[in-house]
C-alpha cells in the first residue's frame, strides 16, 4: 500500500473519529478489574499533542495490513513491535527498535487514569511480561497487529481477551 494510500485512509479515518466526538463531554470508563480509562485531551505540549495524533492517524491508516512475526513495514507485514517502530518513525521521527519488552523500557510510565491517544500499551500475552504492544487512540481502544487473525486491528481495553492481559502504559511525548 503506498503512503498515499495510508495518508488518505488516515484522514477519512480522522474525520470520521472527529464527527463522533463532537459533543461527547470527557468520560471515564471502567475496564477489567475495575480500571478506570479516562477520556478527553492530554495534557502536553503543543508539539507533543501533534505528534501523538499523527501517530494514531498514521497507526489507523494501516487497519487491516497482514500479520507477519518479525515484520517491520506494511509491504513484508507487521508483528506488533515492528508496527509500532514503523508507526513512530514514519509520522513522529522516533526510533521505537526491539521487542515490545524492549520499547517498554524506554518509555514513561503512565497510570491508566493517565493514558492518552498516542501512548503506547503494553501486554502479557505468552506468560511473560510485555510480549504485546498496541497504540491507543482514544475511547478505551487500541491499535496493534495481533498474531491471530492475522491483520492490524482495533480491539478494547475494557472488555474481552486484551484487557484482562493488560499490563501498563508508557508514553514517549512530553
Amino acid at each position: 500500500m503506498s503512503q498515499h494510500t495510508c495518508l488518505y485512509r488516515s484522514l477519512i479515518v480522522a474525520v470520521a473519529l472527529a464527527a463522533n466526538a463532537c459533543g461527547n463531554a470527557p468520560t471515564q470508563k471502567v475496564g477489567a478489574g475495575g480500571t478506570a480509562w479516562q477520556m478527553g485531551n492530554a495534557p502536553r505540549s503543543p508539539v507533543a499533542q501533534e505528534k501523538a495524533n499523527e501517530v494514531v492517524l498514521f497507526a489507523l491508516g494501516l487497519m487491516n495490513i497482514g500479520y507477519r512475526f518479525g515484520g517491520k513495514n506494511p509491504e513484508a507485514g507487521l508483528d506488533c513491535s515492528g508496527m509500532v517502530n514503523y508507526v513512530f518513525s514514519q509520522s513522529a521521527g522516533l526510533e521505537l527498535r526491539g521487542s515490545a519488552a524492549d520499547i517498554a523500557e524506554r518509555g514513561r510510565p503512565v497510570g491508566t487514569g493517565q493514558i492518552y491517544p498516542g501512548d503506547l500499551v503494553f501486554f502479557n500475552t505468552m506468560n511473560r511480561p510485555r510480549s504485546h504492544v498496541g497504540i491507543y487512540i482514544g475511547e478505551g481502544r487500541f491499535i496493534h497487529a495481533p498474531s491471530d487473525k492475522g491483520k492490524v486491528r482495533i480491539d478494547s481495553l475494557t472488555s474481552g481477551w486484551f484487557a484482562t492481559r493488560f499490563e501498563e502504559a508508557r508514553s514517549y511525548f512530553n
